[in-house]
């Protein structure tokens, strides 16, 4: 089953929704984007309801804009207490403490951050919206001293954040203060079968270009790295599913490792896979289809994968703007000079930069001994990409 909404549906999920034949909920980008001959896929709000409370059931968003509606929709179900107990941060690390005792973090409203004493955390710790999404609102704090700054760089960002989604997906007024989580980052899209068994269906990691650097600009996977991950991600996500009680339920994960195999979490996001079907990774990649693999119960046959796909990794670029970009200044977009950064563009998707600050996700393909490409984007500005209006 299939909730489609805002921000963004790819065409290649689109053809899945297709080829499964499964229940789409009927919301209005729903019924923009799929042809009229499959108005039967639609169903409206009870009747959609009605199925995802079957024993069974396997629902699946695009996007966390569908938060809202399983609140009300699915109340006495166990999705809506599942899915705020992961997409609350603080509900989240409470849940997951035991793991971690050395680790602290502090819940802070948005009008007390101010007050905050930096000194309760060892430096660098992190600031980020308690339900958040997309990196928005995430600071490292390098220093104690650092924090009346940052402080005054989220007061500025938060007119220009709080209207770009739901409160559901991107709640502006609790912050949590963490500790800085140590080790190499990576992300999961997985799924919890019908015994509660995690299912990976593609692991990315995720380099940044310095310790300060928080972005979502670079994601990639190979054979290598979801041989090299997928053990311990299936072992963390095997003890959230225990904790959370979780079936018949997809997520996508950030988690840090350390140089000791250690395994600790950053957040879980529910109901879908990597946001703004960044999920379609998995079939660039691998040729893996992840929102069959959640519908149908499939289970991907890794060591045959990488048999066919030894000696490339497969990138998805984002090309997110800093929050310093007047969005409607923006007069356009060079996305045929971005595109030239790189020698084998699988697809390149330019986004509404006029509503978020990011103006494509692409996919790109590259040696696996050389990811110079890779890197030469992490740390570029990518505004040398857009012509912007002259003042009046």
């Amino acid at each position: 089953m299939f909730i489609l909404e805002e921000p963004y549906v790819s065409d290649f999920l689109l053809a899945s929704v297709v080829r499964l034949g499964a229940p789409v909920l009927r919301t209005p980008t729903a019924e923009r984007l799929l042809p009229p001959r499959l108005a039967p896929l639609l169903h409206d709000d009870d009747a959609f309801a009605a199925a995802a409370r079957l024993p069974g059931a396997r629902v699946y968003s695009n996007s966390e804009n569908a938060i809202g509606w399983v609140a009300r929709r699915l109340s006495g179900s166990a999705l809506p207490h599942q899915v705020g107990l992961l997409k609350d941060k603080l509900a989240f690390r409470d849940l997951m403490a035991g793991l971690h005792p050395d680790y602290r973090y502090v819940g802070v409203p948005a009008d007390g951050l101010r007050d905050f004493d930096p000194g309760r955390l060892r430096a660098p710790f992190v600031v980020k919206p308690a339900v958040g999404f997309f990196s928005l609102g995430v600071h490292v704090v390098a220093t104690h001293e650092a924090w009346p700054v940052t402080v005054d760089l989220i007061e500025r960002e938060l007119g220009a954040l709080r209207d770009l989604y739901p409160q559901q997906v991107l709640d502006l007024t609790h912050f949590v203060v963490e500790e800085a989580i140590t080790g190499e980052e990576f992300a999961v899209d997985a799924y919890y079968d019908g015994d509660g068994a995690a299912v990976v269906v593609n692991v990315y990691a995720h380099p940044f270009s310095s310790a300060e650097d928080v972005s979502d600009r670079v994601y990639l996977t190979d054979a290598d790295t979801v041989a090299r991950l997928t053990p311990p991600a299936e072992s963390f996500l095997t003890e959230l599913g225990r904790r959370a009680g979780l079936v018949d339920f997809p997520v996508h994960a950030e988690l840090r490792i350390d140089a000791a195999g250690r395994v600790a979490p950053i957040e879980v996001n529910p109901l879908r896979f990597g946001g703004w079907c960044a999920a379609d990774l998995a079939h660039f990649a691998h040729g893996v289809d992840p929102y069959r693999c959640f519908l149908r119960g499939e289970r991907p046959d890794w060591e045959r994968i990488a048999e066919r796909t030894a000696g490339r990794t497969t990138a998805l670029i984002v090309a997110d703007l800093p929050s310093s970009v007047d969005l409607a200044a923006i007069a356009a977009v060079d996305h045929e000079g971005f595109a030239a950064r790189f020698s084998h563009v699988l697809e390149l998707r330019p986004t509404d930069h006029t509503r978020y600050p990011v103006f494509a996700f692409t996919f790109v393909r590259v040696p696996a001994d050389d990811h110079s490409e890779l890197r030469a984007v992490l740390g570029a500005d990518l505004r040398e990409h857009l012509r912007m209006r002259r003042p009046d």
